[in-house]
């Protein structure tokens, strides 16, 4: 009972935004937190005192400190209490109950090959419906969606593909995360039936990526795919590679081959320093830098973004657009909670990195550092967007260090041959 509410969880986090479109009238999101509590309960009752144990941990310690944090980010006078509620939920609260129930939950390798094959296959049902979007029409809910926000989901005519996400801008950074996570596992040991199911999964994800017109994602994809190389340990991989990785690189950015296309012209951009869109950011980002210098501690939760505009119009911050999640909790938190953030992320890195090194079992590795690589694809990629606060991308990465982090014990377990 208590697994199948977890993945019925995930499987909810992928679709509930096709809810809110086609049908309205009702705040589906706030199902996800009804969930949640539901299967906290089941987990109460149905988990072993010995079991609880399995909290015991730096990850679930950390996000504790970091939901401490952000309740006492209700005491900044910057922003309302109702602000504060609508945020701390995606900002703090989620990552920290749904890593909880991971834990509790969470114990096997087939749990993990569910959970590989259930995030793959609802990410690559999005990559359809991209395309549908693109070649065939939009449903009445879609093209609601793009004819208020046709600013930034319809450039020079043409439309930038969000399947069923909150935008463009994550369903690109997802289908970046979950292209890669598809493609390190086809390139590990199990039956070839399956490698070429990944292949196309993975090629699927990636043409999603391409047409959601989301230049950003492709920094989910350079940062993981050079960490999966380093991760694999493998002299020859490595090399080889690293190679073809610059090769593809190289071409984007010093050649004009694909232009034709305008999926790969917009990609492109990405790696032009001189892109009108990029340098609006740093001019945003140095004017907050003044603003945010007499505030150590941030405006206050919900005083930028979505949440702001809602509830803090008369607030300065509220008519800024953050872009950046790194921006965005500077603007609420402050550079101290800003710090305290960055920090934590990046002891997550470093500690799944090292278990990772450690596993010796190579079809357990290689899902590791699918996961591995997805998350440090993800964390930079949120430097230029808000990815790793919005579903499903978030749910993907608390689980991803679960597993990451029980992945010693599933060392020692029955192995699984669902993807074997």
């Amino acid at each position: 009972m208590r697994s199948f509410l977890l993945y019925f969880l995930i499987f909810y986090c992928f679709t509930f935004i096709i809810l809110g479109r086609e049908i309205g009238g009702f705040p589906f999101g706030v199902v996800i937190e009804g969930v949640i509590f539901i299967t906290m309960i089941a987990a109460i009752f149905k988990t072993d005192k010995e079991e609880w144990k399995a909290l015991n941990n730096s990850f679930f310690y950390l996000l504790l400190l970091w939901l401490l944090v952000s309740i006492l980010e209700v005491l900044n006078p910057g922003s309302n209490t109702l602000a504060w509620v609508a945020e701390i939920r995606t900002t703090a609260f989620y990552p920290f109950m749904i890593l909880a129930l991971g834990f509790l939950i969470f114990k096997t390798n087939r749990s993990l090959d569910v959970f590989l094959i259930l995030v793959i296959a609802l990410s690559t049902l999005a990559s359809l419906n991209g395309i549908k979007q693109l070649f065939i029409g939009l449903t009445p809910g879609e093209q609601e969606f793009v004819t208020a926000n046709a600013s930034t989901h319809l450039l020079w005519g043409r439309l930038r593909v969000f399947s069923f996400y909150t935008g463009a801008g994550q369903f690109g950074a997802s289908q970046a995360h979950i292209a890669l996570i598809a493609l390190v596992l086809a390139l590990g040991p199990m039956k070839k039936w399956k490698k070429v199911l990944l292949f196309v999964c993975a090629a699927l994800n990636f043409y999603g990526m391409l047409i959601s017109g989301t230049r950003g994602a492709l920094f989910a994809l350079i940062p993981g795919v050079f960490l999966a190389i380093f991760l694999s340990k493998n002299f020859k991989v490595v090399i080889i590679g690293g190679f073809i990785a610059t090769c593809c690189l190289m071409v984007l950015k010093f050649t004009h081959l694909g232009d034709g296309n305008y999926q790969i012209y917009r990609l492109r951009t990405a790696l032009n320093p001189e892109d009108p869109s990029l340098n609006v950011r740093f001019v945003t980002q140095q004017k907050l830098k003044e603003y945010m210098s007499s505030r150590p501690f941030g405006g206050g939760l919900g005083v930028i973004g979505y949440n702001g505009t809602l509830y803090n119009e008369d607030k300065y911050l509220s008519t800024v657009q953050p872009d950046s999640y790194f921006v965005k909790l500077w603007a609420m938190y402050g550079v101290v909670g800003l710090t305290i953030w960055i920090c934590i992320m990046m002891f997550f890195l470093g500690k799944c990195c090292g278990i990772v090194w450690r596993i010796e079992d190579p079809g357990l590795k290689t899902k590791m550092i699918a996961l591995t690589s997805g998350f440090a694809g993800v964390l930079i990629c949120s430097y230029g967007n808000e990815v790793i606060n919005n579903m499903p991308t978030s749910i993907v990465i608390y689980l991803s260090w679960v597993f990451i982090m029980i992945s010693p014990k599933l060392e020692k377990m029955e192995k699984s041959t669902l993807l074997s």
